[in-house]
């Protein structure tokens, strides 16, 4: 019966957050309908899980609060602090009440023999794990995307005054975002800008990098990039980024820590033998 459990829970979840993730990416927006349909369902559905299968009813149940408790103070955490959108606080949240722990009693990693202690009584935190490592692979195929646009055009990647911009900001900017014409940016309202423009005292315009991107004043900027690049002052190619939603990398997050557990025990423990 604990499986059936699962499975419903599983289908429950990637049936929310694969529908969250492409209205995300659509629209970057995600109705709170869909998390509040989502927590209750997972809720009742993993007391009815406890209640009915668990040997030790009440222990599991200090764990199921502690898994969500963990999960819910850093999704609350990170959101805070700027690294998660709201709806990918709540879809977390929701993960929590759904899968709290492992599941090896359906799915059982593939390519290891156990699964990872984090695993089995914070599940949720492993799929964030792996979820905020395949985001930061997303940075090295931009990277890779920016260095063979520089050997294949022969122009720098930073001209004019973005060149004295510091190391930092502009590491970021290679890593989150590529080069793409102001018409575009015009077009494509989820890319944003990650540059922007000012006079100085001399009525001279200088490029700076703006490298956290947000939707307040894009559009002033886009407009003050697209006179720019109208009057002559600058290149038609200014710095942007797509701003992939995090939900997409915490669906697959999930995906992954179905089939192969924890990404980072694995690394880890092929490292250590």
């Amino acid at each position: 019966m604990q499986s059936i459990f699962i499975a419903a829970k599983i289908i429950l979840s990637l049936s929310f957050l694969l529908y969250a993730s492409w209205s995300d990416y659509k629209t970057r927006e995600v109705s709170n309908r869909v998390w509040a349909i989502y927590a209750p369902i997972a809720l009742i559905l993993s007391i009815a899980e406890i209640l009915l299968c668990a040997q030790e009813v009440l222990s599991k149940l200090a764990l199921f609060g502690l898994s969500f408790g963990v999960t819910a103070a850093l999704a609350i955490i990170i959101f805070y602090s700027g690294g998660f959108g709201g709806a990918d606080s709540k879809a977390l949240m929701c993960i929590a009440l759904a899968l709290p722990f492992s599941t090896e009693t359906l799915f059982w990693p593939i390519f290891t023999s156990e699964v990872s202690p984090l695993s089995q009584i914070l599940f949720p935190v492993t799929i964030f794990s792996n979820s905020v490592l395949f985001a930061a692979a997303s940075g090295l195929y931009m990277l890779l995307r920016n260095l063979i646009q520089r050997a294949t055009c022969g122009k720098k990647l930073f001209e004019g005054s973005l060149a004295t911009e510091s190391i930092g900001k502009k590491i970021l900017v290679i890593i989150t975002g590529y080069k793409v014409s102001v018409a575009k940016l015009k077009e494509k309202w989820h890319i944003y800008p990650m540059e922007d423009i000012n006079a100085d005292d001399e009525n001279l315009l200088k490029r700076k990098l703006v490298v956290v991107p947000k939707d307040e004043g894009r559009n002033e900027i886009v407009e003050r990039l697209s006179n720019a690049v109208d009057t002559g002052k600058i290149s038609d190619y200014v710095w942007a980024t797509p701003g992939l939603p995090m939900l997409i990398f915490v669906t697959v997050g999930l995906i992954v820590a179905l089939l192969f557990g924890d990404i980072i025990w694995l690394l880890v423990s092929f490292i250590l033998g």
